[in-house]
C-alpha cells in the first residue's frame, strides 16, 4: 500500500487522493509505503532513479548499512517496537529524506506511524517540513518505550512477589515471566540505541535547522535518560532470575535431603531382615519362637534410632 501525504492550507498533514503518478508523488512531503506491492515499488524507485531496499538490507545491523547518504538524499534504516499476538517485535523502518520529501517503507503497519498520523491531522502546525516528520515519529517512539520501560518494571514488581514472598506460587511461572521480562527489556535496550545512533547521524549529516537540532539533541538526552533504568532493570531480573534458580535449588535439595535420610532409616533393618534371611542350619535363632518378633522389634528399634538421632541434631 503506497500512501501520500501533503500540508494542507490550514498546515494538517492529510493523505492526499487522486491517480497515483509520477507527478503526484513527486509532490507529496511523504511516502509512506506498507509492504507494497511490485508496481507500487517500481513507481517510487522511478522517482529517485534508485531502487528500494530489500528486506535484508532493511535488516542489517552495520552502522555503514543502516545510516548513509547518496545523491538520492539521506538513509537511515530505524528500529520500531510493537507487540504481535502480546509479544514484543523490533521491525526495521526504511527512511529517505531529501530536501523536500520523505519516503518511508515497512513491512507491517506499527502503532508509532498510525499515532503520528492521528496527531498532524489534529494538531495544528505539527508538521513543517519531511525532517518534522521524522524528528515527531522518533518521539513517539521514545516515548513509547519509556511506557513499555515502565510496563515492564511494574511486571517485576509482581514477579518479585512471586518469587520472593508469595510460597503457594509455582517458581517456574516466575521463570517463564521473568523470560518474557528480559525479552522486552532487550528489545527495548536494542531499540534505543538504534535510534541514538540514528539521531547522531542526523545530527552530523542531516543539516538540520537549529530548532530541529534541538529537537535531536533534546531526544537524544531522553535517550540517555532511558538507558540507565534499562540497566537498573536488567540488574533486577538478573537478581529475581538468580533467586529464583536459588530456591529452585533448595527445593531439589530438600528432595534429596528427604531421600538420603529415608536411605539411612532403612538402611538397618534392611541389614537386620537380610541376616535374618540367611538359610543356614547352624543358625542359633532358627529354632528360637522369640525369633520373629525379636527381629522385627530389632527392626524397628533400628530404624527409630536414626530418625531420632537426627532430630535430636537438629537435622530434620
Amino acid at each position: 500500500m503506497l500512501i501520500r501525504y501533503q500540508l494542507n492550507d490550514q498546515k494538517y498533514l492529510v493523505s492526499t487522493q487522486g491517480e497515483i503518478t509520477r507527478e503526484a508523488l513527486a509532490s507529496a512531503m511523504w511516502l509512506d509505503l506498507l509492504n507494497p506491492d511490485d508496481d507500487e515499488r517500481q513507481l517510487v524507485e522511478s522517482l529517485h532513479s534508485q531502487p528500494l531496499p530489500d528486506t535484508e538490507d532493511v535488516e542489517e545491523i552495520e552502522a555503514s548499512a543502516r545510516s548513509y547518504q547518496d545523491e538520492a538524499g539521506l538513509h537511515v534504516h530505524s528500529l520500531f517496537l510493537h507487540k504481535v499476538e502480546e509479544r514484543h517485535r523490533n521491525t526495521s523502518v526504511a527512511f529517505t529524506l531529501t530536501d523536500n520529501q520523505l519516503i518511508t517503507l515497512r513491512e507491517r503497519e506499527i502503532p508509532a506511524f498510525r499515532l503520528m498520523r492521528m496527531r498532524a491531522r489534529r494538531l495544528h502546525g505539527l508538521v513543517e517540513d519531511p525532517v518534522t516528520i521524522v524528528l515527531s515519529l522518533f518521539e513517539i517512539k521514545i516515548d513509547d518505550l519509556a511506557d513499555t520501560l515502565e510496563e515492564v518494571y511494574t511486571q517485576l514488581e509482581n514477579t518479585s512477589n512471586l518469587v520472593l514472598e508469595d510460597n503457594d506460587s509455582p517458581i517456574e511461572d516466575a521463570l517463564d515471566e521473568l523470560a518474557r521480562q528480559e525479552d522486552t527489556n532487550g528489545k527495548v535496550r536494542l531499540c534505543l540505541m538504534d535510534t541514538q545512533r540514528a539521531l547522531s547521524f542526523l545530527l552530523r549529516r542531516g543539516k538540520l535547522s537549529p530548532d530541529h537540532a534541538e529537537t535531536a539533541r533534546e531526544l537524544l538526552r531522553d535517550i540517555d535518560s532511558l538507558l540507565p533504568h534499562n540497566s537498573f532493570v536488567f540488574d533486577k531480573i538478573n537478581f529475581l532470575m538468580d533467586a529464583a534458580q536459588g530456591f529452585i535449588s533448595i527445593q531439589q535439595s530438600k528432595i534429596i535431603k528427604i531421600f538420603s535420610i529415608a536411605a539411612v532409616v532403612f538402611l538397618p533393618p534392611t541389614v537386620i531382615a537380610s541376616i535374618y534371611g540367611m538359610n543356614f542350619s547352624t543358625m542359633p535363632e532358627l529354632s528360637w519362637q522369640l525369633g520373629y518378633p525379636w527381629a522385627l522389634g530389632l527392626m524397628v528399634m533400628s530404624g527409630v534410632a536414626p530418625y531420632v538421632f537426627f532430630k535430636v541434631k537438629g537435622w530434620l
